[in-house]
Order: structure tokens, then C-alpha cells, then sequence
């Protein structure tokens, strides 16, 4: 994996002809006096890493694997993270995952590793999109005048959408009407997983107090940021998993 423009990419390593296909990339197959023309399976990682590029993993985590992962600095995060990717059933009607913490937990990290797996693994096409520069984009759309379906579509669509520091922004109208749209679509397309990280907690971390304020920087929850209508689908549809552990960028620090 090399960065490139922004973005993860793969490059395959050019080696010698398939002895199948003779480097032609399409067979010819004969059962019961049939003959049918198909894709070799040397085209298999040609098209895997068509599909990695086509993600949009962003350049900074191009090396992110789950193997990669500081497993010691939040083993029970990597392990549901892993149990999830273990069960994964392209077109089975697998749930999502959302990882939820604190900033410096590896969120990003594990999401980048998990959409590397979904492709490489199980051959399955993945749309990663940063939450802020989603709505940067759309809102930009809107500006050329383009339509609703034409700057959804992509999103909605997706076998697998990954959306990384959701609820990020500052919690306007539109962000939320965004994203209500964004996975009420998907939701009702029954559309495949979706994959988050969030530093918004899952549930409120003590006992709130008429005395908080925002000087004491406590978060409001997942709930409170996306509305009860957008949490209670992704509740439904998603596998939420706290992502507890060491803060990775100060423990690098230190070390």
C-alpha cells in the first residue's frame, strides 16, 4: 500500500502470465457440452485492489491492518473488532459495526483495517468517507445545483459504507438531516453494513449534573447528537462496541 493524492492505494506486482488464462484474463469452460466464457481467477486480486482503491481509505492509514493494531493498548476493542470481520457474510445480511470513545483509541485504525479486510478478504466493495468532508461535499452539491438522488446515491448504494468521526461537526439542522436521510435510505433498501467511529459516547459517561456545563467538556451521547430517530435504526442495525484503552498518540509520545 503506497499514499497517493490523499488517498490508500494498492499496486500489484507484475509477475508471469496466468498458465490458465495465458494472461488473457478470460477462460473458456465446457460442463455438459456448454461452453462459457468467464473471468480467470488470476483476475481475482486485479479486482480486489481495483476495489481497495476505489474506497477512499485515506493516505495516512494505508498500513492499518488489524494485525498492525497495539492489541495491549485495547484488547477488548480488537477482539470484538476481529469477532465481527471472523463472521463476516458477503450479502448475508450481517449488522454493522460502530466503534465509540474517546479521541487516540484507534477507531480510525481498526475501521481502516476492517475495510481492508471486507475487500481483500471477501472480495466486497467499500465506501470510506470521512464524516465532516461528507458533508463538505454534499453541501457543495447543493451549491452546483446538483440533485438530492445524484449526491446520495453513491452513499446509499454501497455494499458496505464506513464513515469515520460521525456526529463531528457542529450538529446542525443540516448535518442531521443528512445523515437521517443518508441512513434512512440505506436502512430502508436494507442496504448492506455500516461501519462508524464516533468520539460521542454510547451512554452518558457519570451522572449529569446541574452543574455541567460545557467548560467540563462532557460529550453529549451518540443519542443526543444524531437524534432518537437515526439512533434507534442504527441501533437496531448496528453491533456498538466502546472502545476503551490507553490513549495510542501519548503513550507514543511518551514512549
Amino acid at each position: 500500500m503506497t499514499p497517493r493524492g490523499g488517498f490508500a492505494v494498492a499496486e500489484l506486482i507484475p509477475g508471469p502470465p496466468c498458465e490458465l488464462c495465458r494472461g488473457e484474463g478470460r477462460r473458456v469452460v465446457e460442463r455438459h457440452g456448454i461452453r462459457r466464457v468467464g473471468r480467470c481467477v488470476c483476475q481475482r486480486l486485479p479486482d480486489r485492489v481495483a476495489l481497495y482503491n476505489a474506497a477512499g481509505v485515506p493516505a495516512k492509514h494505508a498500513n492499518c491492518t488489524l494485525e498492525s493494531f497495539r492489541v495491549e493498548l485495547a484488547r477488548p476493542t480488537w477482539v470484538a473488532v476481529r469477532r465481527w470481520t471472523d463472521s463476516f457474510e458477503p450479502g448475508g445480511g450481517q449488522s454493522g459495526l460502530i466503534l465509540a470513545g474517546e479521541p487516540g483509541r484507534g477507531k480510525t485504525h481498526l475501521l481502516a483495517a476492517v475495510v481492508r479486510e471486507l475487500v481483500f478478504r471477501y472480495g466486497v466493495a467499500v465506501k470510506f468517507v470521512e464524516f465532516s468532508h461528507l458533508l463538505a461535499n454534499i453541501r457543495e452539491g447543493y451549491d452546483r445545483k446538483e440533485g438530492e438522488a445524484r449526491l446520495l446515491s453513491p452513499l446509499v448504494r454501497a455494499p458496505v459504507l464506513a464513515i469515520d468521526e460521525l456526529g463531528k461537526g457542529r450538529g446542525s439542522d443540516f448535518e442531521t438531516a443528512v445523515l437521517d436521510e443518508i441512513v434512512s435510505r440505506r436502512y430502508n433498501a436494507q442496504a448492506g453494513p455500516l461501519l462508524a467511529t464516533t468520539n460521542f459516547p454510547l451512554r452518558a459517561p457519570r451522572a449529569r449534573r446541574e452543574s455541567d456545563s460545557l467548560s467540563t467538556m462532557v460529550l453529549p451521547t451518540l443519542s443526543e447528537r444524531l437524534g432518537e430517530r437515526v439512533w434507534s435504526r442504527l441501533k437496531e442495525a448496528c453491533h456498538l462496541v466502546e472502545a476503551a484503552g490507553d490513549d495510542y498518540r501519548i503513550t507514543k509520545g511518551k514512549a
